[in-house]
């Protein structure tokens, strides 16, 4: 009886045995395999910031990239867990569980696109192209760019806003995370990195403060097409500063127009002898740069070309023709039908 009993027993062991080892060979080879054919197509699968290893299972099946979560904790049971890294990844169906769990470790890529800001644009320009673009509410750029406060720079930052220290440049901006504090950091970093840090020395040696010469570099820009004449008409700006002149920058006349190339409202600027921006009328230089200079222009600002000259002008072609007082500069202007 007892021997009978103890064959019953071992049967029966066996037989639990045989049933785990098929289990465990059917949760291997789910763990192992495809579930895709080879053409499967590629899928966007986005993990979580704080996501777990073990959490991502369902997610996974339900996405069709795995039969059974049963096979994906064996597999990171096997694998010793997985660290999974957050944002958007590239995943298929013809990928086995380990090509998955490798993948999921893989910083993914970044989901960015560019955005152009052009030379000479203002914070207004900025702001409206950042809004054409869905990414902001309109004045959220030129709001957080006027408070100095929230951002850090080698240099102390004018008191009433970054106008011309956030370089002109094309960055890769992240839709989905978007921050426009983190985008005009960057801009000054650009500044910081593109002009600053590799002129520092001249510029102080140079007896002007950084912020009229990132204010002259801003009318250039404006100004001068060429930048191989911008130093010419640099030394023109400082000279006419220097004597107390008016510089007679039209372009600062335009800075609050709503839209640049506005002829009315442009005009009427130019008659309003109160507006500090107005410098037919106003000596010195205007109370902000007016916009977003290159390095071209900045190093013009800082490099002034010495000449006779006290005045200049362009003609229709936007060719530069300088004078050395006011009668040549009305003969040009007579000649040149440039008013």
């Amino acid at each position: 009886m007892v021997k009978k009993l103890a064959i019953a027993v071992a049967a029966v062991v066996l037989l639990a045995l045989v049933a785990l080892g098929g289990a465990w060979a059917w949760v291997a080879g789910g763990a192992r395999g495809a579930v895709g054919p080879a053409d499967a197509p590629d899928i966007a699968f986005v993990v979580d910031k704080g996501a777990t290893g073990q959490g991502l299972g369902p997610k996974l099946a339900e996405a069709g990239l795995i039969r059974n979560p049963l096979f994906w904790r064996f597999h990171l049971r096997q694998r010793g867990g997985l660290k999974a890294k957050a944002g958007k990844h590239t995943l298929s169906a013809r990928m086995t569980i380990p090509e998955l769990s490798d993948a999921l470790e893989t910083a993914p890529p970044a989901d960015d696109v560019p955005f152009g800001m052009i030379e000479g644009w203002r914070l207004r320009d900025t702001d409206a192209a950042l809004v054409d673009k869905g990414l902001i509410k309109p004045g959220a750029y030129i709001a957080a760019a006027k408070d100095s406060s929230r951002f850090k720079a080698p240099f102390p930052l004018p008191a009433r806003g970054l106008e011309g220290y956030l370089y002109p440049e094309t960055y890769r901006i992240v839709v989905e995370d978007f921050s426009v504090e983190r985008l005009i950091q960057r801009q000054l970093d650009t500044f910081v990195e593109r002009f600053y840090e590799p002129y520092q020395a001249e510029i102080k040696a140079g007896g002007r403060s950084l912020h009229d010469v990132v204010t002259v570099a801003s009318m250039l820009e404006r100004e001068e097409p060429m930048p191989s004449q911008r130093a010419t008409v640099a030394g023109i700006m400082w000279k006419r500063v220097d004597r107390g002149f008016a510089l007679g920058v039209d372009a600062t006349s335009r800075y609050e127009l709503a839209e640049w190339n506005d002829r009315t409202e442009f005009l009427k600027h130019l008659r309003d002898k109160s507006d500090p921006y107005n410098t037919r009328h106003t000596p010195g230089l205007p109370p902000t740069p007016i916009g977003a200079p290159t390095v071209d222009s900045l190093v013009a600002a800082m490099r002034p070309v010495p000449s006779d000259f006290l005045y200049y002008l362009h003609d229709s072609q936007r060719i530069l023709h300088p004078s050395r007082n006011a009668e040549e500069h009305e003969a040009l202007r007579a000649r040149y039908n440039v008013y």
